[in-house]
């Protein structure tokens, strides 16, 4: 008998198959896969060499009896699966957002601790190599104390991706739960995990979507997008979720007197002007990483070579981070792979660093919650 950590998969597209190659990375055991099509799931366990597929979750949890659970599928559908696990002992692997709102979220954290269960949450970006360098730099004094962070990210998304669950708030959709999740867990891993305070704005920019039939995999939707977006055959869905978003924070750090300020500035669907980029400014220099999530190169801003000029260097990444990073091609399937073994690797007793579990998911879920609410405007209209 298998002494490995026993995995059960909900979700058959881009995620389901993604979490089931990073938990054999990690040296689990992948007994089962649930999805809501029945030749769709059985061809994916066919592809995968997964001996179990079904479309009954409570039927494949009895069945199978896994160690820990993977959720894959839209945040909307979450809930009720997770409860499932969680009364049946298992530990929970979520991808984000947690559920579509707070209290869901909240109470799905609450009966993990009461149960006594183990739980990871994929705000896995804070895994990418650079900002896993620029956590080293901070943390070394390299910029000083840290003062504020700066989040510039331009998607310039089609606008015509088919509808589909992230047009649907009720489902989980919009950037707040599919990148401002990444980005709140890159700073805070950065800079402190402590969040003090949060104010911010949303839009939407899209208004609708052409309905597609067949789209069953997130990563090649666009494969989808109709040849003729003015065929008059065509049906629309109403996107009633956020495509752009404002947000500041302030947060706690251990290398700071006093609160560090953060801006998050996302436009979903605007055409890039410049490079995407965090910024990390302290009191003795700066850190610069290029990418909307970090993907580098770093640039370091401070005194060189122990005279008074500065500038901006490029930093190598450190060869112990470079000989860690997953071999798989793709930054989402690689920081998966972090975080589950992660994962696993606590399962099994070991010791691992602290990683995002269902407090955050609650927590960010919550503060996504207070920015839609959009009600931080003051009127000076007559002043």
């Amino acid at each position: 008998m298998s002494n490995k950590v026993k995995v059960l998969i909900h979700g058959t597209g881009f995620a389901g198959q993604g979490h089931a190659e990073a938990f054999r990375y990690a040296g689990a055991e992948i007994v089962g896969i649930v999805g809501r099509t029945q030749s769709v799931v059985q061809q994916v366990a066919k592809d995968m060499a997964i001996s179990y597929s079904g479309t009954d979750w409570q039927k494949a949890l009895e069945d199978c009896k896994p160690d820990v659970v993977s959720i894959a599928t839209p945040g909307g559908a979450h809930v009720d699966p997770i409860k499932q696990a969680i009364a049946f002992g298992c530990h929970v692997f979520s991808d984000k957002p947690l559920t579509a709102d707070g209290s869901t979220s909240k109470e799905l954290y609450t009966l993990a601790v009461e149960k006594g269960v183990k739980t990871a949450f994929a705000s896995s970006f804070r895994y990418m190599p650079e900002i896993l360098h620029a956590k080293r730099l901070v943390a070394a004094g390299a910029i000083g104390e840290p003062l504020e962070v700066e989040c510039i990210s331009h998607f310039n998304l089609e606008r015509d991706i088919p509808f589909g669950w992230s047009h649907r708030r009720e489902d989980g959709g919009g950037r707040l739960n599919n990148n401002f999740t990444h980005m709140m867990s890159i700073v805070t891993s950065v800079v402190g995990e402590k969040i003090l305070s949060i104010m911010g704005e949303v839009r939407d920019d899209l208004g609708k979507a052409p309905i597609v039939e067949g789209v069953h995999n997130f990563k090649t939707r666009r494969d989808f997008i109709p040849q003729d977006i003015n065929d008059p055959s065509l049906k629309w869905g109403e996107s009633n979720v956020e495509w752009s978003y404002n947000v500041l924070a302030q947060l706690e750090s251990e290398f700071a007197k006093k609160p560090v300020s953060v801006m998050f500035k996302h436009g979903g669907l605007h055409p890039r002007f410049n490079e995407d980029h965090i910024v990390f400014y302290g009191s003795k220099g700066a850190i610069y990483i290029k990418g909307h999530y970090g993907a580098g190169p770093l640039y370091l801003y401070g005194e060189n070579n122990g005279g008074d000029h500065k500038e901006w260097l490029e930093q190598a990444l450190p060869a112990d981070i470079a000989a860690d990073v997953p071999d798989v091609e793709g930054d989402t399937e690689r920081n998966w792979r972090y975080l589950i073994r992660e994962l696993v690797n606590d399962i099994k007793g070991e010791d691992v660093a602290p990683y995002q579990t269902f407090k955050e998911g609650s927590q960010y879920q919550q503060l996504i919650d207070l920015i839609r609410k959009n009600d931080y405007w003051v009127d000076v209209s007559k002043l």
